[in-house]
């Protein structure tokens, strides 16, 4: 199949190197360049977005917010320009759902499909093609494209039409960031009582209070691992996304408004590309102890 990928980061490249190694062509476009090892593989580098779209049928996106996502499908040699009916467009970027519903009936209105597809798990799951992808679309759309999703992801949803995956990955941001809070909260409240917090965390990992969080990123902030991963500033935008969505819909989120109150501390002292455990330093700073090593200093 003719595959298009726009947006080869962290998360993308990984992504698109799945899909060549299952033998399909794939047409790809970044802002920064073709990483040598996607072309070496057989990727084939586009120079813009409308030249992805008009050699691929399906065609991927994966770039940090709304308006990034805009630009590629509808700015100037935009993918919008190199589609024709019957083309899909699917978007694994995290972004805001009602201007997800916007773009998918502009797309629909070119005769072609839309799906969101938002992912989760971070640069490991891209790496290791066990990402959960949660979508939104048509049933047609979503069966069209489940195949190459299977080459990325293991747990993959079709929540509901368009606009619903993304509603699901804000969910999913909410909780991924309070439970962040929460082991970070766990550690260094074992840590100052003098406890030793990787043998904390590796006990609590055999009870109720097991988690991804708690395996993954618990060790993070006891190794002091920070380096993403996930950065902080794209956590933020996330938590952006859900704290303007429940004004609209009259929801509290309070505990959702502290994390990212949190992440803000931790970019106010140059932490945005950090990885987004290491909300854990903004705690670890309020309470002046850290929770293996030295007390930080910034």
């Amino acid at each position: 199949m003719n595959i298009g990928f726009i947006g080869l980061g962290i998360m993308g490249k990984p992504m698109a190197g799945h899909l060549i190694a299952d033998g399909h062509t794939a047409w790809l476009y970044s802002r920064s360049g073709v990483a040598q090892e996607l072309l070496d593989a057989g990727g084939k580098a586009c120079a813009s977005p409308a030249d992805v779209a008009k050699s691929a049928d399906v065609i991927f996106t994966m770039v940090p917010d709304t308006p990034d996502v805009e630009k590629v499908l509808f700015g100037k040699g935009g993918v919008a320009e190199g589609l024709a009916p019957g083309k899909l467009v699917v978007d694994m970027s995290s972004i805001a759902p009602l201007e997800t519903k916007q773009f998918a009936a502009r797309i629909n209105e070119l005769q072609c499909d839309y799906l969101d597809a938002p992912v989760s798990g971070g640069e490991v799951g891209a790496r290791n093609a066990a990402l959960t992808i949660m979508c939104g679309g048509s049933e047609a759309a979503f069966n069209r494209a489940k195949p190459l999703f299977d080459l990325m992801g293991k747990n993959i949803t079709l929540v509901g039409g368009n606009g619903d995956g993304q509603t699901c990955k804000v969910a999913n941001q909410i909780i991924v960031a309070l439970t962040i809070e929460a082991v970070g909260e766990a550690l260094l409240f074992a840590s100052k009582a003098g406890a030793d917090p990787a043998k904390v965390r590796q006990a609590l990992m055999g009870g109720f209070a097991n988690s991804r969080i708690l395996e993954v990123h618990g060790e993070r902030m006891v190794k002091r691992s920070f380096n993403p991963g996930f950065r902080i500033e794209l956590h933020q935008k996330d938590l952006n996304l859900a704290l303007s969505g429940a004004r609209a819909l009259g929801v509290s989120l309070p505990n959702t408004a502290t994390a990212q109150e949190l992440f803000n501390s931790c970019v106010a002292h140059g932490g945005a590309a950090w990885d987004h455990s290491a909300m854990v330093r903004a705690l670890e700073m309020m309470a002046n102890h850290q929770i293996a090593g030295e007390i930080p200093t910034c």
